[in-house]
């Protein structure tokens, strides 16, 4: 894959993660399946209003409620439309429905997860990229600019990128097995000292990034030592410093 479509970032155990950047094919696929649901959402809206002015419209005395149920329909409807992006991208830690269904995240440019703030100012110009018809300047910034962002996302310092499918979570915290032998002995104490800070700090990274420090240092480490049956990362991970340990080489 070429450098400019890719992220590379370097973690504290030296391991760089490539997040493949997603360019303005996939971003649009994933805007129309949540276009999609925005239209379908304020269509079902405007068949409840009208529904309410029916029957206000029959009975004088549901006249005052019926103007207070569209006036909440109306507030209920611009927020779909005005902070649908916002809202999925901070509680779905940087996905909407649409990215989910597509395989997309949004992530801060340092690799750290969304913030709530940053969703809330990448989608605060999103008014802008739509412009001049069918996000014109979106397609353009991301096009031109070296990390396929747009407006938002330059303001917002983030960007989008794949996600990769990651194991199941049931398999992370699986007992490990005394009896492996990976060949750990064979570890520089350097390489030692990546899989142990991982393993420290794993609990307080966001999964997906966890997840993908695990499967670059796995990788790295399979390699080394041309191992082959590699089922999970993090168990991988955990035998080679269980191995490690054992075997005494810390002194």
């Amino acid at each position: 894959m070429p450098a400019h479509e890719k992220l590379i970032i370097d973690t504290p155990e030296q391991i760089p993660l490539e997040f493949p950047l997603a360019g303005v094919g996939s971003r649009f696929l994933a805007l129309a399946f949540d276009s999609m649901i925005q239209a379908g959402a304020i269509a079902l809206l405007v068949a409840c209003g009208l529904a309410v002015r029916w029957v206000g419209g029959a009975n004088i005395l549901t006249l005052g409620l019926g103007t207070w149920a569209l006036a909440l329909l109306v507030a209920v409807g611009f927020l779909v439309y005005s902070g649908y992006f916002a809202i999925f991208e901070s509680i779905w830690a940087g996905q909407t429905p649409g990215k989910r269904m597509i395989g997309l995240r949004v992530i801060e440019a340092s690799g750290r997860p969304l913030t709530v703030y940053g969703a809330i100012l990448r989608n605060l110009l999103r008014i802008v990229d739509q412009l001049p018809a069918v996000y014109g300047v979106a397609i353009v910034s991301v096009l031109v600019t070296q990390k396929q962002q747009r407006l938002g996302d330059l303001a917002a310092g983030t960007v989008v990128v794949h996600e990769r499918l990651a194991a199941p979570p049931s398999a992370m915290e699986r007992p490990v097995s005394r009896a492996a032998v990976r060949g750990a002995h064979r570890l520089t104490p350097a390489e030692a000292l990546v899989i142990e800070e991982f393993l420290r700090r794993r609990h307080d990274l966001d999964s997906w990034v966890r997840n993908q420090s695990a499967r670059r240092i796995a990788e790295r480490m399979a390699a080394r030592l041309a191992i082959t049956d590699r089922e999970d990362d993090e168990v991988l991970l955990e035998q080679l410093a269980a191995e490690y340990r054992a075997a005494d080489r810390y002194r």
